[in-house]
């Protein structure tokens, strides 16, 4: 069966999209920093437990699992412009929740804002999929990686509200912060609405022969080794990125120090952007992929040299660029296994399998965090990337048959 069937998109309509959705993720993709930067600290404070200071992050990222299923089926049945306005919706409701629960001391209240968060995070998460939908060839790589440059713009607004805003209650630290992680979802509604769905053809290079179980596509070499480049990108640095900040407080460096150790990181995490989809159609999405992987196993051998401010800062650096190459060439390479009729199913399954995977990463970092220490979390970063480079590289070197 011949997967590499594409519609054939109307360009115009293609750009237009592409920058919209561009623009969106500046502003949604401050949605999980925002969270990140402060899941733990607040954690801190309001958990009534020690091994609970992250649950905050690993909600995040729960909802985020938990929402893939739904928010495909939404944009399925209703049109990607009505579902991702629903998503800036809750994430308008979730920023206003975890500021509640601030302001209410409520720990409980905290945590169901920050795992509303992850809902709205499952719609942002796809507008990758929406631009590679609305372009043809190779031009889609490019638009994946296009769209990701919105998450450079995320990385800066992000940890800087996080700084600028986190007295603007008095006497209540870090409440204003998420009220601004509201007032970045309500920004992002009206630019979305003006998506369109574009007007599309099939091309005359292949035969759309039809719909596949999803069983059937779960099964195949092509579809599993992307699902398991996607979860060892997107697990290990939600892994070590969860535990990052109440690492770095808690070997003596400031919260300052922290967040803008975040910003690096989430910088590194959407800079590359401007060259993935090209490094992509010149060597291959493996081949970045492959890359994105050895860059993450660096980043965990700079951790485990030291514990100063440059060690963080130089990890969390490495640890963005691998999870640029790793995950975009991961998304690029679900893009081989589906035909047009498959792509909804296709890319939902694949987030909800990455993005649950993240979470149990996540809720799996806090307590080791706490009962065993930094350097055992980067110690598993290394065997998990051998796992997958080992089949990846073979991968690179000789394709597999079609899907």
């Amino acid at each position: 069966m011949n997967v590499a069937v594409q519609p054939t998109a109307d360009p115009n309509v293609a750009r237009r999209n592409a920058w919209i959705l561009t623009v969106a993720q500046a502003f949604g993709g401050a949605n999980a920093p925002i969270v990140i930067s402060l899941g733990g600290l607040v954690g801190q404070h309001l958990s009534p437990d020690p091994d609970l200071i992250t649950l905050p992050v690993s909600l995040l990222n729960l909802g985020l699992a938990l929402g893939t299923l739904p928010a495909a089926y939404i944009m399925r049945r209703f049109g990607r412009r009505s579902g991702y306005l629903f998503g800036a919706t809750i994430g308008m409701i979730s920023g206003l929740i975890a500021a509640s629960g601030i302001l209410l001391s409520s720990f409980i209240v905290f945590c169901l804002g920050t795992c509303m968060a992850g809902f709205y995070s499952s719609y942002v998460q796809s507008y990758r999929f929406a631009a590679a939908d609305n372009a043809s060839g190779a031009q889609g790589q490019k638009a994946i990686a296009r769209v990701m440059v919105g998450g450079l713009v995320a990385a800066i607004i992000g940890p800087q509200l996080v700084i600028w805003t986190r007295d603007a209650v008095p006497g209540t630290a870090f409440a204003g912060s998420f009220i601004s992680q509201a007032m970045l979802a309500a920004l992002a509604f009206p630019v979305l609405w003006f998506l369109r769905p574009p007007s599309t053809r099939k091309s005359n290079g292949g035969v759309d022969t039809g719909e596949r179980p999803l069983i059937e596509i779960l099964t195949s070499a092509r579809y599993l080794l992307a699902i398991a480049t996607g979860v060892v990108s997107y697990g290990l640095m939600t892994f070590v990125m969860t535990a990052s900040p109440v690492a770095m407080v808690g070997h003596g460096h400031s919260i300052d120090q922290a967040a803008l150790g975040i910003q690096w990181h989430i910088l590194a995490m959407y800079g590359p952007s401007f060259v993935t989809g090209r490094l992509m159609i010149r060597f291959g999405k493996e081949r970045v992929a492959a890359t994105g992987l050895l860059l993450i196993g660096c980043s965990a051998a700079v951790a485990l040299s030291g514990v100063d401010l440059k060690h963080f800062w130089i990890s969390l650096i490495l640890l963005g660029v691998g999870w640029n190459f790793g995950f975009i060439g991961a998304t690029a390479m679900v893009g081989d296994c589906h035909t047009p009729a498959e792509r909804s199913k296709v890319q939902g399954a694949n987030d909800f399998l990455v993005f649950g995977t993240v979470a149990c990463a996540s809720f799996f970092s806090g307590s080791l965090l706490h009962s065993s220490g930094w350097e055992t979390i980067n110690w598993i970063v290394l065997p998990a990337v051998a796992l997958v480079l080992v089949p990846l590289v073979w991968r690179a070197a000789r394709p597999l048959p079609a899907a």
